[in-house]
């Protein structure tokens, strides 16, 4: 398989480049050049087999023969090794033909940590074969940052500077990341919003030369295995409700894209989904654009779903790409209208072909908490604000009730337990592994949102 960029500049990889790699070097994002598929059969027959079985069958024809096939198996098998469910992503039902997909089984408590955990292995792998070391620089709006420094801490392959903003993460969020205190991981918080972060870390990137100085990676969805990891749940949920011989849909709680875009992947690999719902907070972005065609930037509000408080969405570029039918001139053309004016807009026919893939929904702080109250009303589960938004997205979305309906539930509900608690009256308490949190030493550096002083600070800590 190899890979190519959304802007059509930057070179073709092979699947160990563009792990390694992150983002293009003309600051597109690589996907790949055709989409896998599978048939009715090969689907039927994912029935029954493990959640590592299925990994393999989603993902190795993305990555082998670049990972041979036994090796890769062996990769996976040491990823899901550390979940602390056998299933891995197990489904709860909700309701009626309605259902939430558990992704919060990993070592950190956030569905990050699904591909993140492959992802800490694959870069062992690739770069001790290589005899090589990199520097991975990223940026979290709050799961992200905890999951990746949990699959590179403590290896001798990487360097880890991990960015969040500074007061807009849940204390336990910010904990899991400052609480790790390993010789090659740097956690800096930045005076400023998730966009901010993540527009630093952009600018590495396309700083070439100081880029190719620092060996730099990525651990953010830009990064294509990260997406790719993703894909896997959608089959492995899908086939335990029927699939192929049924439809499914699905709601996601949606910030940088990359999660629901995996679901977009799926389709395209055959998988009978009905409907894809885009759930957003009041940081409403992709709802707007998705719904009227303006890809417009505002201001990031803070909220209880902290995770998508996010207004420049990474992974919609690789829409784009889609909808646009690879052509990277005009991939180009809207980013740099973005650039200069925080806004492009889609135009009818990339527009239909977006509407026809996806649904979107705006949901409210207030609808945010009713949900969080209904759920543990009527079931007695403890939810979090995200899973809270990915609900009431799907509940308002769902246009046919005997298709599954099925959410993603992002986080687990101790990772906000200030949120739940105020509504439903009950403290969501940490995993065992986990309990001692608040006891923790912190450390962490507080940095302006400052280009130059990323880069002095780096260079001082590596």
């Amino acid at each position: 398989m190899r890979y190519i960029s959304t802007r059509a500049e930057a070179p073709d990889l092979n699947f160990e480049e563009v792990l390694l790699s992150g983002l293009a070097r003309d600051g597109g994002l690589y996907l790949p050049q055709s989409w896998p598929t599978f048939t009715f059969d090969q689907i039927k027959e994912m029935r029954g087999k493990s959640y590592q079985e299925i990994a393999f069958d989603v993902m190795s024809p993305y990555a082998c023969p670049d990972i041979p096939e036994d090796d890769f198996k062996q990769l996976i098998n040491k990823a899901y090794s550390s979940f602390r469910h056998d299933a891995i992503v197990p489904l709860a039902q909700l309701d009626n033909n309605e259902w939430i997909l558990e992704l919060f089984h990993g070592p950190t408590l956030a569905f990050k940590d699904v591909a993140l955990q492959l992802l800490g292995h694959l870069f062992d792998y690739v770069l001790t074969k290589r005899g090589d070391k990199i520097t991975i620089v990223g940026a979290t709006s709050g799961d992200t940052g905890s999951a990746a420094i949990d699959c590179v801490q403590g290896r001798a392959c990487a360097d880890i500077f991990m960015l969040h903003p500074k007061g807009r993460v849940s204390d336990v969020q910010r904990r899991q990341m400052t609480t790790v205190i390993k010789d090659n991981v740097h956690n800096i918080a930045i005076e400023g919003d998730f966009d901010d972060c993540q527009a630093l870390v952009k600018a590495l990137f396309n700083d070439l030369d100081f880029r190719d100085k620092i060996n730099l990676s990525a651990v953010n969805s830009i990064n294509w295995a990260r997406v790719m990891a993703q894909i896997v749940y959608y089959f492995t949920s899908a086939v335990a409700l029927g699939a192929p011989n049924r439809k499914v849909s699905f709601s996601v709680p949606t910030g940088n894209f990359g999660d629901v875009y995996a679901g977009y992947i799926a389709k395209q690999m055959g998988l009978p989904i009905d409907q894809l719902v885009v759930a957003t907070n009041v940081n409403d972005i992709l709802s707007r654009t998705l719904n009227a065609g303006e890809y417009k930037v505002g201001e990031t509000i803070q909220t209880i779903s902290p995770s998508m408080d996010i207004q420049v969405s990474s992974n919609f570029e690789r829409l784009l790409f889609n909808i646009y039918e690879g052509d990277g001139a005009a991939i180009r053309n809207l980013m740099e209208n973005l650039k200069q004016s925080g806004l492009f807009v889609i135009q009818p026919p990339q527009l239909a072909r977006a509407k026809e893939a996806f649904d979107a929904l705006r949901v409210s702080e207030e609808e945010t908490r009713k949900m969080i109250a209904s759920v543990f009303t009527s079931s007695g589960q403890l939810i979090d604000p995200h899973t809270a938004v990915g609900i009431e997205a799907a509940r308002a979305k769902w246009s046919d009730k005997k298709t599954p309906m099925i959410s993603l539930s992002t986080a687990h509900p101790a990772k906000f337990p200030d949120a739940v608690e105020e509504v439903t009256g009950q403290h969501p308490e940490l995993p065992a592994h986990m309990a001692d949190l608040f006891e923790r030493d912190e450390k962490f550096d507080i940095l302006p949102n400052n280009l130059d002083a990323l880069k002095k600070y780096i260079l001082e800590n590596l």
